[in-house]
């Protein structure tokens, strides 16, 4: 069963194909997708394809996708989720986006701080990763006022526009009990 969380503000809840034309909205605009990794969207049925794949990932346990959502409407502000999941390992990355109109409120942290707190607690994730363009300060700083640390730079690591792009490496570590510490 797909959870559903919510904040003072949000409701995270699983993607319909009633949100496709949303999702296109996002994905389909050159400031959300100039450091996201993908190419921007033209067609509603690419966003239905996409909404099918975070579907799919969940089903396969691979990862899981929140629609964002404000309390007080029905239509989603962005998306947020656990990517690369790997329960063996308990090991995820996060990944996010919002709709420009809904930047600069604290959305996302409200957001990605739900997300952590899902991963650490329910799925008992030791390592939640996040992988982000050198020049978008946003999710730098982000990431950084959530307790993340810089471990390095993955060099040519995603392809956008025929592009190699460099980008940081985040972690944010749950610290626990474990055997092997004490080697």
């Amino acid at each position: 069963m797909f959870p559903q969380l919510e904040t003072e503000r949000l409701r995270l809840r699983e993607l319909t194909a009633e949100d496709a034309s949303m999702v296109l909205s996002c994905f389909s605009n050159e400031d959300v997708i100039r450091f996201y990794g993908q190419e921007k969207m033209a067609e509603i049925e690419e966003a239905e394809r996409v909404i099918d794949f975070f579907a799919q990932n969940f089903r396969e346990g691979r990862g899981i996708r929140w629609g964002i959502e404000r309390k007080e409407t029905s239509s989603i502000i962005g998306t947020v989720g656990l990517n690369a999941w790997v329960p063996k390992h308990k090991r995820a990355e996060i990944g996010y986006e919002l709709h420009p109109d809904y930047w600069g409120m604290g959305y996302a942290s409200e957001a990605v701080s739900a997300i952590l707190a899902y991963g650490f607690d329910d799925l008992e994730l030791t390592r939640i990763g996040a992988v982000v363009f050198l020049e978008n300060g946003s999710s730098n700083r982000l990431l950084k006022n959530l307790g993340f640390q810089r471990e390095g730079i993955l060099r040519r690591y995603i392809y956008q526009n025929k592009k190699a792009n460099d980008v940081y490496m985040y972690s944010l570590v749950r610290e626990v009990g474990n055997s092997s510490d004490d080697c």
